[in-house]
């Protein structure tokens, strides 16, 4: 069976996708769609993709209004909270951390849009 190799792209819905792509390349580090085919989009690092649909009705992402999560993974779960925090971004640290898979905090963006930080074991 063919497979698919990975993530090629996340689109969704934004009131204001112009501002919404600056706040992930602002706090998160996460390049806007270039304006030409010349330009490189940007490059996640190679790691794990857990790809999980929930329940509809999981309290898991917080508002039951939003259909998905994203999750990204981080290499210092501390730096990067402080950053967010430092930016006027509230994060919830997962009081149960750590997991034998990691350490998890949370964030929503501008959209009430919710974000999994997920910094791996």
């Amino acid at each position: 069976m063919e497979k698919v190799t990975g993530i090629g792209g996340f689109f969704f819905r934004a009131e204001d996708p112009g501002v919404l792509a600056a706040w992930y390349l602002a706090h998160l580090g996460i390049d806007p769609v270039p304006g030409s085919y010349d330009a490189e989009p940007w490059r996640q690092e190679a790691g794990v993709t857990v790809f999980a649909p929930f329940e509809k009705v999981t309290e898991y992402f917080g508002n039951r209004e939003k259909a998905f999560m994203l999750n990204f993974r981080v290499r210092d779960l501390d730096a990067m909270i402080a950053q967010l925090e430092a930016a006027g971004i509230e994060v919830r640290q997962d009081p149960d951390s750590p997991y034998p898979n990691g350490r998890f905090a949370w964030l929503n963006d501008p959209e009430g849009n919710p974000i999994e930080l997920w910094e791996p074991a």
